[in-house]
């Protein structure tokens, strides 16, 4: 397709997803798959379904001409041909660099805090693991810009053009998005500034989605779980979390192994329950020597400052092995990670992926990304804004422990968290 062709004749050519999927190589294709350690084919229905909703939720934007400036602000300075120029490594590495900070930038002002909830949608529709669908939304997003950017070098786009097309294609999409999601626009008020009304999961009128009944059975068995916890623990010594100091790390889960009674036996030694107070008034059960009393110490002491060197291991995580699907027993340290963010709103955190040196190391860093995206797509579904958090994955790099021994390869494979901005003081 000639790059100067204008946004109008590239409509009336093609329909627009259709033109944007068409920008898809067969080896990006397989690129992509074999970075998310997916099926083809299901990374082909999947990658459709995400264009597709990140086109929906432009199109409910349409008439909102300041969030299409923004958009079309992201192509300015020459980043569009660089979009363009990066799908390529984009399908076998993903986003990075500057083009992963505009990526980084673009979903959130697409989805808002429903991006969890769409990249959920799209892996049920295609029936991928969980932590593969924010990696297909990272794909869909270079690849509408992408798209955009050819009309942008050729001085054709404008608010106008683009609100105009998006109208005309919003039609064509509703059969190619995920069960369970919407374009909404006509039937909720005004989104937030920032944020679009796109992505509500709700009901079909004409039948249930398909995932609403496991997710309700889900809801339920976590309420009583909950309750019966509730009944049979003590209740714990309230702390403020001022009180939770010099705690020293705890030992480290493998993140890879099967439930198994070695997990409870390891996270017995992260102490006794206690309460700890957070500043929005809320408190969380967590194990004294865990993560979450460190963390919440370190973000109120106000002389700890922000480092790129300061990361704190998540503790009860377990992920299916060798794959990135976390297991409900992960659901708890889950939760109070988002308790923590959601009180400290102003925080922003990295989440790092790391491996052992066993195996190959492409795979370990493919894995390695997959779980740190799926770790980030479970907190945004908790509520935590995707635009405070990045993911990244390590591989075996960053080695914390000796890889010549099993203790050491364990601690090795892990899920951490860095705090990159306190309140206005970033690194």
């Amino acid at each position: 397709m000639n790059i100067s062709i204008g946004m109008q004749e590239m409509h009336m050519a093609n329909s627009m997803l259709e033109s944007i999927l068409g920008m898809v190589t067969p080896d990006m294709k397989q690129a992509l798959a074999s970075r998310l350690g997916e099926p083809t084919a299901g990374v082909q229905t999947g990658l459709g379904a995400a264009t597709a909703s990140t086109l929906s939720g432009l199109a409910d934007r349409a008439s909102d001409s300041g969030f299409l400036s923004q958009i079309t602000g992201l192509l300015g300075g020459g980043m569009g041909q660089n979009i363009l120029a990066s799908l390529p490594s984009i399908a076998s590495s993903g986003p990075t660099g500057a083009v992963g900070e505009v990526v980084n930038r673009f979903l959130p002002m697409v989805f808002g805090t429903q991006q969890g909830a769409v990249a959920s949608a799209i892996t049920q529709a295609a029936g991928l693991s969980s932590g593969s669908g924010l990696g297909l939304l990272k794909m869909a997003a270079p690849l509408v810009l992408g798209y955009f950017a050819k009309s942008h070098s050729a001085g054709s786009l404008t608010t106008s053009s683009l609100a105009n097309a998006l109208r005309a294609e919003a039609p064509n999409l509703q059969s190619y998005l995920p069960a369970g999601l919407h374009s909404s626009a006509t039937t909720m008020a005004s989104p937030a500034p920032g944020r679009a009304a796109f992505a509500t999961p709700v009901v079909a009128a004409r039948s249930s989605p398909r995932w609403i009944v496991p997710l309700a059975i889900a809801a339920a068995l976590l309420l009583g779980l909950l309750a019966i916890r509730s009944l049979m623990s003590p209740a714990p010594p309230v702390r403020t979390a001022a009180t939770v100091t010099n705690v020293p790390p705890p030992p480290v889960q493998e993140p890879g192994a099967p439930v198994s009674h070695t997990a409870p036996a390891a996270w017995a030694s992260l102490g006794d329950m206690m309460k700890v107070k957070l500043p929005d008034g809320s408190e969380i059960n967590v194990p004294s020597r865990g993560v979450e009393a460190r963390l919440v110490s370190y973000l109120n002491d106000g002389s700890a400052p922000v480092s790129d060197t300061t990361w704190f291991d998540f503790d009860r995580l377990l992920f299916d092995t060798g794959q990135a699907t976390l297991q409900p027993a992960s659901q708890d340290q889950l939760t109070d990670i988002a308790d923590i963010l959601k009180a400290y709103p102003q925080v922003k955190i990295r989440i790092g992926g790391y491996t052992d040196n066993t195996g190959d190391p492409a795979a370990n860093l493919q894995l390695s990304q997959q779980r740190a995206d799926s770790v980030m797509a479970q907190l945004t579904q908790l509520g935590v804004d995707p635009s405070r958090m990045t993911a990244k994955g390590y591989g075996q790099d960053n080695p914390v422990a000796d890889n010549s021994t099993e203790d050491g390869r364990q601690k090795n494979r892990r899920i951490s968290l860095r705090v990159t901005d306190k309140a206005g003081s970033a690194t």
